[in-house]
C-alpha cells in the first residue's frame, strides 16, 4: 500500500465531505435528534395508566381501596362513573385502559370478615399495558388482603401470627427497573451503526454517479488503498459521534458508565470498523445511491429486530437467533450494556468482541475484493 496514494484518497476525501453539508449535518446533528427522540419514546415503562372507578359500595374502605391503586403509581383512577354502560364506553373509546368495578355490599362484608369479589376490566388491546395492569392489581389485592387479615388478627386478640413468605428482593444494576436505563445503550450502538453504515454505503455510488470514478480507475490506485483511504474521514467522523452521543447519554439522559470509559472508547472502534466496513460492502454492491440506501435499510431494519435492541433474544426462535449472529449490533449491544449498566470488564465480555473483530475483518476483507476498478 503506497502512503502517497493512500494519503491523497484520504484527502480526497476530506474535500468531497466538506463539499456535502447535508452528508455533514447527516453525520452530526442526525445521531443527537435520533438519540432524543428515541431516548424519549422508546419505553417500556407503563404507568399513569387512565383507569375508571364504578364504585357501587361509595364507603370510607371502596375509597380506601381507590387510593391502594392510586398509590402504585401505575393507575390514574380519575374517571368516576355510574353504571357499567358508561364503563364500556369509556373502555371502547380508550379514555379508560382499566376498569375498577366495587360491588354495593364491599365495606359490609368487609366488616363481617367474608369475601369480597372485585372486578377489573382492561383493555388487552395493548398487551404490555394489560399486563403491567394485571400485575400491578393483583399486588394491590394482595397486599390489601394481608392488610384486613392482620387487622382482624390483633382485633381477635391475636398477636403473634405468620401472614405467609416475606419476600425480600434486590435488583442489580437497575435498581428502579427503568427502561431508559437499558434503551440508551442500545440506542448508543444502534445509531453508529446506523449512521456510519449510511454515510460510507453512497461513498463509492457517488464517485460512480459523480463521473470521478473513471479518474480513479486510470490511476495507480489500488482497491485496498481506496477502501481504506475512504473509509479514514469516515473512523473520524463516526468517533467524534462516539463521544457525542455517549456524552449526550451519560449527562442528558444520566446514564453513567459504571465501567471502563477507556475499554468502552476502544471497543466502539472496532464496532465502527465493523459498521464502516458494512456500509463500504454496500457500497460496492449497489450501482447508484437508491440501491445503497435500500440495501442498507435491508439491514437497518433486521438489525433493530434480532439484535436483542427491543425484543429478548432467548424469547425468538432458535434459526431467529442465528440470524441474530450475523449482526454486528447483536454482539456491540452486549458489550455496551454490559460495560456501562453493569461495569464489566474485558475478561465477562470477550466472546463479543472476538466475534464482532472477526466480522470486521472478514467484511472488510470482501469489500476490498469486491472492489473493481472498471465501471460495470
Amino acid at each position: 500500500m503506497n502512503k502517497q496514494r493512500l494519503f491523497s484518497i484520504i484527502k480526497k476525501e476530506f474535500i468531497q465531505i466538506r463539499r456535502d453539508p447535508p452528508s455533514l449535518v447527516m453525520a452530526f446533528f442526525v445521531p443527537i435528534m435520533m438519540l432524543l427522540i428515541f431516548g424519549y419514546a422508546v419505553t417500556t415503562d407503563v404507568d399513569h395508566i387512565s383507569t375508571a372507578v364504578f364504585d357501587q359500595s361509595k364507603s370510607q374502605q371502596s375509597r380506601e381501596l381507590v387510593s391502594s391503586f392510586r398509590n402504585t403509581g401505575y393507575f390514574d383512577p380519575d374517571i368516576y362513573v355510574e353504571n357499567s354502560r358508561d364503563m364500556t364506553g369509556l373502555i371502547d373509546s380508550g379514555r379508560a385502559r382499566v376498569g375498577i368495578i366495587i360491588p354495593p355490599d364491599y365495606a359490609r362484608k368487609l366488616h363481617r370478615n367474608e369475601p369480597v369479589q372485585l372486578q377489573l376490566l382492561v383493555d388487552g388491546a395493548d398487551p404490555l399495558v394489560a399486563r403491567t395492569a394485571l400485575s400491578a392489581a393483583q399486588v394491590v389485592a394482595q397486599n390489601k388482603s394481608f392488610d384486613i387479615k392482620a387487622r382482624t388478627l390483633k382485633q381477635a386478640g391475636i398477636t403473634d401470627f405468620n401472614l405467609g413468605i416475606d419476600l425480600r428482593h434486590r435488583v442489580w444494576y437497575n435498581p428502579n427497573m427503568e427502561s431508559m436505563k437499558f434503551n440508551i445503550p442500545g440506542l448508543i450502538g444502534l445509531i453508529m451503526q446506523n449512521i456510519t453504515m449510511m454515510l460510507t454505503a453512497f461513498a463509492l455510488v457517488r464517485e460512480r454517479e459523480r463521473g470521478t470514478l473513471e479518474q480513479l480507475i486510470i490511476t495507480p490506485v489500488k482497491p485496498a488503498e481506496l477502501i481504506v483511504g475512504k473509509l479514514v474521514p469516515y473512523i473520524l467522523i463516526a468517533f467524534i459521534d462516539v463521544l457525542i452521543i455517549l456524552g449526550f447519554g451519560m449527562f442528558w439522559f444520566n446514564v453513567p458508565v459504571k465501567g471502563s470509559i477507556v475499554l468502552l472508547l476502544s471497543l466502539s472502534f472496532v464496532f465502527l470498523m465493523a459498521a464502516l466496513g458494512l456500509g463500504m460492502f454496500v457500497s460496492t454492491v449497489a450501482k447508484t445511491q437508491l440501491q445503497a440506501m435500500q440495501v442498507s435499510f435491508m439491514i437497518i431494519l433486521p438489525s433493530v429486530l434480532l439484535s436483542g435492541f427491543m425484543f429478548p433474544r432467548e424469547s425468538m426462535p432458535k434459526i431467529i437467533q442465528i440470524i441474530g449472529y450475523v449482526i454486528p449490533l447483536t454482539y456491540f449491544l452486549r458489550i455496551l450494556r454490559g460495560i456501562i449498566l453493569k461495569g464489566v470488564g474485558l475478561s465477562y465480555l470477550w466472546k463479543d468482541v472476538l466475534m464482532l473483530t472477526a466480522f470486521g475483518v472478514a467484511i472488510l476483507t470482501l469489500s476490498v475484493v469486491r472492489m473493481k476498478k472498471r465501471l460495470d
